[in-house]
């Protein structure tokens, strides 16, 4: 095995008891390396005290920048990856999805609070000043997103999901998108934690997960974590 993720944080389990299981693994031979999912800058320091942490994978776009308090910066700073996962705000930035309650029931866009429908129609006036970015500079607005995600570091990666095709192959067009620091400047401004309505996930989801949070009030300096 390549990478092997250790995919939460077990509350009732040290990391690095869970952590220095995975590293016996790789002196085994069984895997190369390991990363973390959905964990803190904290939890992070401790897991690679014990041993190397090749990767840390969670949720990061421009409408989820909860990384930016913290964890991006210490994957830079330990040289591991930093793997963005729903990079595309689970389809919201492709400026394709109108309705989200009329997708299937089993969809788990219906339990979380940003695709309310109270809240989503207030995140969709976000979209049209997005898509004139992405027209400007002659890309979708899909590629404008992975784009924004790549320029945020060299140890930066998305990991967009898609059962298309045609969209995997729009996806990987968004490599060749160069985004100047203005337009950079106006999407960090247009679309971030002050501007989005609703949290990432619901309390009890939240709970179950170790990344940091910002405070209820946006504008806030602080922030904080849910780390053990």
């Amino acid at each position: 095995i390549d990478l092997m993720y250790l995919q939460r944080l077990y509350r009732t389990v040290p990391i690095e008891d869970s952590v220095g299981a995975m590293a016996d693994m790789v002196r085994d031979g069984k895997v190369r390396t390991i990363g973390l999912s959905e964990m803190g800058a904290a939890t992070l320091h401790r897991a690679h005290a014990v041993h190397p942490v090749a990767a840390m994978q969670t949720e990061y776009s421009l409408w989820t920048r909860n990384p930016e308090i913290a964890v991006l910066e210490a994957c830079k700073a330990l040289g591991a990856a930093f793997v963005a996962f729903s990079p595309l705000a689970r389809k919201f930035l492709t400026g394709t999805l109108d309705n989200p309650q009329a997708l299937p029931p089993e969809d788990l866009r219906h339990t979380m609070p940003r695709f309310s429908a109270e809240n989503y129609p207030e995140n969709q006036k976000l979209l049209p000043a997005f898509r004139a970015e992405a027209q400007a500079l002659g890309c979708t607005m899909g590629q404008l997103a992975l784009a924004w995600v790549l320029a945020q570091g060299d140890h930066v990666t998305p990991i967009p999901g898609t059962t298309s095709p045609d969209h995997a192959r729009e996806n990987m067009g968004a490599a060749q998108v160069r985004i100047p620091a203005d337009v950079l400047a106006r999407l960090d401004a247009l679309i971030n934690q002050s501007t989005v309505k609703g949290p990432r996930y619901s309390a009890k989801v939240q709970a179950d997960v170790d990344t940091e949070e910002f405070t209820p009030d946006p504008t806030a300096a602080t922030a904080t974590a849910n780390n053990p």
